[in-house]
C-alpha cells in the first residue's frame, strides 16, 4: 500500500479526449489504472493513512489553482524499470507546479523526497520498453502544433494497491 497526492487536471478544449484515445492505444501499464494526471507527492510507505490526509490538507492550505500550457511532449527512462516514458511537460505552469510539489515536501514527507530523481512536471501518456518507438511518439506530437491549455484546481490524495488507485480525499485550491 501507498499514498501519494496527484492532480487530475481540468484540460480543456478536445485534448482531454486526444490525450485518452493516445493512452488507450500507447499506455499499457497505467491506462486502465489512473486517468491523465500530474504526481505531487510519489508514493509513500511508512505513513498512516489519516495521518497522511493531515499532512496532505496542511500542505495544500494556501495554495493557489495552477494554469499550465503544454507545447511539447519529452522521452523520459523510468529509473526504476525498462521502461521509457512520453510525458506531456508543461511550459506555462512549470514553475508553479515545482514549487508546490516542494511545498508539499517541506514538512513531514521531506524524508520521502528523492533528490536523486529529477522532478519534471508531467502528464504521462505512453510507454515503452522501445526508447525508438517513444522516440518516434514525441517527435509525432512535436511535429505539431499543438496548444493543451488547463487548471490544476485541486488536489487528490490516492491510495495504490495491487495496481489498483482509490481516490481518498480531495483537496481543493483556492
Amino acid at each position: 500500500m501507498a499514498y501519494l497526492v496527484i492532480s487530475y487536471p481540468r484540460i480543456k478544449n478536445d485534448y482531454y479526449k486526444i490525450i485518452q484515445d493516445f493512452r488507450k492505444q500507447n499506455d499499457e501499464l497505467s491506462y486502465t489504472v489512473v486517468e491523465p494526471h500530474f504526481t505531487i507527492i510519489f508514493p509513500v510507505f511508512d505513513f498512516e493513512k489519516d495521518y497522511f490526509i493531515s499532512e496532505a490538507r496542511a500542505k495544500s492550505k494556501n495554495i493557489k489553482p495552477i494554469d499550465f500550457e503544454i507545447k511539447c511532449a519529452t522521452v523520459n527512462k523510468d529509473p526504476f524499470s525498462d521502461y521509457f516514458h512520453l510525458l506531456l511537460v508543461p511550459d506555462k505552469g512549470f514553475s508553479d507546479i515545482v514549487k508546490l510539489h516542494d511545498n508539499m515536501y517541506s514538512g513531514a514527507f521531506f524524508n520521502d523526497l528523492r533528490l536523486d530523481i529529477d522532478f519534471i512536471p508531467h502528464i504521462a501518456i505512453a510507454n515503452s520498453k522501445d526508447k525508438l518507438t517513444v522516440k518516434k511518439w514525441a517527435d509525432m506530437w512535436n511535429s505539431k502544433d499543438f496548444l493543451i491549455t488547463g487548471t490544476i484546481k485541486a488536489l487528490t490524495v490516492i491510495d495504490y494497491t495491487d495496481n489498483i488507485v482509490t481516490n481518498l480525499v480531495q483537496v481543493i485550491l483556492r
